[in-house]
């Protein structure tokens, strides 16, 4: 059932001083869960892909940071916000792409200093407030990302989709798959195309079992099946989320994303980058100043194998993200609406606070 899924909660607080999340590595064929009560346990979880996706991110760091300033023994603010401070860098290292992540950690700095005053205590109550407002806005702005998302859809239309942005990459509904859910509450009446996503396999370990859990018609494919779906006229549309967004529209996603929207374009189809405005990085020019991850050759050469599937020798490259040129994108939906091209005029109309200055 759609409830199942779409309601989980797949980040919370634990009894005591801990966070509980859904180990996202060891889906589909278990359901973990772990709770974590160190930084370094936190930040590993972040960094091995335990929590993941863009929103989910940004959630779980401030409720790591809320658990974790229980335990900070200070005699003073000052001495208590360095503290703080420093384990909140801590956490933002652990995956410099999405900007989710550093965005909720400066907002619980700005939490912990707009509480200066108060006793500790208030500061660190100040400061799980926080933490669960970060987490009802974020279910609030899925649901209207997917209620925008949706309008671009007609009933018994096929969508393609990347990665995974759907309920375990947010708090409730997704951002990239939110209106394939909601679409399903209307019972309007879609079909889904789920690359696999290489090396780690989010859409075939993640997004594929969200859809099937909540009776979304899918169909699982490898990613270098897309042109052939596309070209055989099953795709009418293409939806993906986003970690970072610069203001030229330029939108940086999963590795493989760039080219699904290639192979859009050239057969027609409109292509989609549904996010928070959080993931809008309105001190980025453009794609090309984003910082994109690379992680360990082993992903590529030996997750998810029973036996190796390269010599040890043979060199890899493993970037996590690839950046989506604004000129390929078709729109970019937010929770107030969604953006066109020219994508810094329609940012700068939708967000005017941003660009007071």
């Amino acid at each position: 059932m759609l409830q199942d899924v779409t309601h989980v909660e797949n980040i919370r607080f634990g009894d005591g001083n801990s966070v509980v999340i859904i180990d996202q590595t060891k889906l589909p064929n278990e359901t973990v869960y772990l709770t974590l009560t160190t930084p370094k346990e936190m930040y590993d979880a972040i960094y091995l892909l335990q929590v993941r996706g863009a929103p989910a991110i940004g959630i779980f760091a401030a409720y790591s940071l809320s658990v974790l300033a229980n335990g900070i023994d200070a005699p003073d603010f000052d001495a208590f916000f360095a503290k703080f401070r420093e384990l909140g860098d801590y956490l933002d290292s652990s995956r410099p792409t999405a900007v989710n992540l550093h965005r909720m950690v400066t907002r619980m700095y700005d939490a912990a200093l707009a509480h200066r005053a108060e006793s500790l205590d208030g500061v660190r109550k100040a400061l799980r407030d926080e933490a669960v407002a970060i987490r009802d806005e974020d279910i609030d702005m899925c649901r209207r990302i997917s209620e925008y998302g949706l309008s671009q859809l007609q009933d018994g239309d096929g969508v393609l989709t990347h990665c995974n942005a759907g309920p375990l990459a947010t708090s409730r509904y997704g951002t990239g798959q939110g209106p394939f859910y909601l679409a399903k509450e209307k019972g309007m009446n879609l079909h889904v195309y789920c690359d696999e996503t290489r090396p780690l396999l989010q859409g075939a370990r993640l997004t594929s079992y969200e859809l099937q859990k909540a009776g979304v018609p899918c169909t699982l494919i490898c990613d270098n099946m897309a042109s052939l779906v596309m070209k055989q006229g099953k795709v009418q549309a293409c939806m993906v989320g986003c970690d970072r967004v610069a203001l030229n529209g330029d939108a940086a996603n999963k590795i493989g994303t760039s080219g699904v929207a290639i192979l859009a374009k050239y057969y027609g189809i409109p292509f989609y980058v549904l996010g928070p405005s959080t993931t809008i990085d309105f001190a980025c020019e453009t794609g090309d100043d984003i910082e994109i991850e690379e992680r360990k050759p082993s992903e590529i050469r030996e997750m998810f194998y029973e036996k190796p599937m390269a010599l040890p020798e043979v060199e890899c490259f493993n970037p996590a993200f690839d950046v989506t040129d604004h000129e390929l994108i078709a729109g970019i939906v937010t929770e107030r609406g969604i953006c066109r091209a020219p994508y810094r005029e329609s940012f700068e109309a939708m967000f005017p606070e941003h660009f007071a200055k």
